[in-house]
């Protein structure tokens, strides 16, 4: 496949919090003393009087959001996704997702792609926890553009959404002004052999993965689904009937997120063989990104040999 221009979807973030700052008075931006790394400095250059710094109380941050949101503002709080998910998950739950306010959550930094920041911080069970809060929107964008559609597609929603953004500048491959809607996947490249369904920068290592299995004369179908709740149901049940084997792909673990998430889905209306290329129930560790996603299996090869193996 061609080069492409890399983004970090967390500088996407950024950039659409500050044109949305210009088109609408009432958004706001909350952060907790990580402007520099989660980006929202840029929003913080264009609107200083509505940007705030809440300091190292993630928790806080998030239950002076909802107070914002129930006064009719559209409060943007930002963090790392270990603390947004992780940290404050109990103010998330009972002060957003209770009441559903409309708070519109910004996670940076998550997966195992965040590197040399290791196990701490690189947070594989927020689309777990964010998914079992009820009402919550939770959405994973593969690459720039899509990222700042899914931020104004979030402003647009009335009620609490997640968003997760990654640290690792990945291959811009939409076009401008694509369609994006929550709730709905797209279907990147059409087969018939298997699905591949992927959220987040896996997007575009099953996008190189289906060049490779199309040399290996397997069809893989490439659906990427940025929204992994409310999830593109008739989308993943098509594909699912159509092809006969579905794949899932995801930077988070296993446990909890868009593989079990499609499972579910598939065992209750369409019971179909799954394979799920995920973290496997386990801790990261410090190193180079790149050299963490391959050691985790988070890369187009290893989703060649697993569809290899799969469609023997």
């Amino acid at each position: 496949m061609a080069e492409l221009k890399k983004i970090a979807t967390r500088d996407s973030y950024g950039n659409a919090l500050a044109e949305l700052g210009r088109e609408h008075e009432d958004v706001i931006v909350f952060d907790a003393d990580l402007s520099g790394a989660t980006k929202t400095s840029v929003f913080k250059k264009a609107f200083p009087d509505r940007h705030f710094n809440c300091g190292i109380a993630e928790g806080n941050m998030l239950a002076v959001a909802a107070g914002a949101a129930a006064m009719g503002l559209v409060p943007f709080a930002s963090t790392f996704a270990m603390f947004a998910a992780g940290r404050a998950f109990e103010q998330v739950r009972n002060s957003i997702g209770y009441p559903h306010l409309n708070v519109k959550i910004g996670a940076t930094h998550g997966g195992i792609s965040v590197g040399e920041d290791g196990a701490s911080h690189q947070c594989c069970e927020d689309f777990a926890t964010m998914r079992s809060i009820p009402g919550m929107v939770v959405l994973c964008p593969s690459d720039d553009i899509e990222a700042k559609a899914a931020v104004k597609a979030a402003y647009e929603h009335k009620g609490p959404v997640y968003m997760r953004f990654g640290r690792l500048a990945v291959p811009v491959f939409h076009e401008e002004g694509m369609a994006f809607e929550i709730g709905k996947g797209e279907v990147l490249r059409d087969g018939r052999d298997v699905a591949i369904l992927a959220t987040g920068l896996m997007s575009y290592e099953a996008l190189k993965a289906a060049e490779a299995l199309k040399e290996k004369g397997i069809d893989a179908r490439v659906i990427n689904l940025c929204t992994i709740k409310p999830l593109d149901e008739e989308l993943v049940l098509r594909a699912a009937a159509e092809c006969g084997k579905v794949i899932t792909c995801e930077e988070h673990s296993v446990i909890g997120g868009l593989g079990e998430a499609v499972c579910a889905l598939l065992s209750e209306k369409c019971p179909t063989p799954v394979r799920r290329i995920g973290v496997n129930d386990e801790f990261g560790h410090s190193g180079p990104a790149g050299a963490l996603l391959e050691q985790f299996g988070l890369c187009a090869a290893h989703i060649v040999e697993v569809a290899e193996d799969f469609c023997k």
